[in-house]
């Protein structure tokens, strides 16, 4: 792979590196970052075959953007049909865009030892399509392929670092478990940083 991401992308991470830089508090990320994703979710022809891949896995997680002070990271989640991630704990803001296929996203409650209780309705989103997460939403969220047919790919931008840190789960009976998020990028594919985005960012 070029050492170079993909235009869309590099614009878009460079906007979020500056956006975090600048906002006051998350509700300003969210609002401004809605209006980013949905820019680079507009069309689904930049992401390389290396970040779509599921090799037989119910889904796959890779890390597209590493912030170098870990303020936010940028990831693609790929999702087989029918397949859902586990139900976790989310502590940052988030920001979704549904790059291909369609994606279930619900905020829910968990509490330990009941449970997940919905806090809004479930939301079922097209390609092209945004939403948004701040802790204040609920304690986590559910996000599921909505299609039992076709792949769904999700790009996520997370208020912090997440990969290899343990999240509470809870699952529908209430048992309490952990999800740690692994990024799947093969070695000659690792996450671009903000050397490789800004050598051709002109302003």
């Amino acid at each position: 792979m070029t050492a170079a991401p993909p235009e869309p992308l590099r614009r878009f991470c460079w906007d979020i590196q500056s956006m975090v830089e600048l906002a006051d508090d998350p509700r300003e990320i969210l609002m401004i970052g809605r209006d980013l994703m949905g820019r680079l979710v507009a069309q689904d022809d930049w992401l390389p075959e290396v970040f779509a891949q599921l090799d037989g896995a119910p889904f796959r997680q890779y890390q597209l953007y590493a912030d170098q002070m870990t303020r936010f990271t940028v990831i693609a989640t790929v999702l087989a049909p029918s397949a859902a991630l586990p139900v976790s704990e989310q502590t940052v803001w988030e920001l979704a865009g549904v790059l291909r296929g369609e994606v279930v996203r619900q905020s829910l409650a968990l509490p330990d030892g009941a449970p997940p209780v919905a806090r809004a309705a479930s939301k079922c989103l097209g390609a092209g399509a945004v939403d948004a997460f701040a802790p204040k939403d609920g304690d986590g969220l559910a996000i599921a392929n909505g299609s039992s047919t076709a792949p769904a790919i999700l790009i996520e931008v997370h208020g912090a670092e997440i990969g290899d840190q343990p999240r509470r789960t809870v699952g529908p009976d209430g048992t309490v478990g952990s999800f740690t998020t692994v990024y799947a990028n093969p070695p000659e594919a690792p996450a671009w940083d903000i050397l490789t985005i800004q050598a051709r960012i002109v302003d």
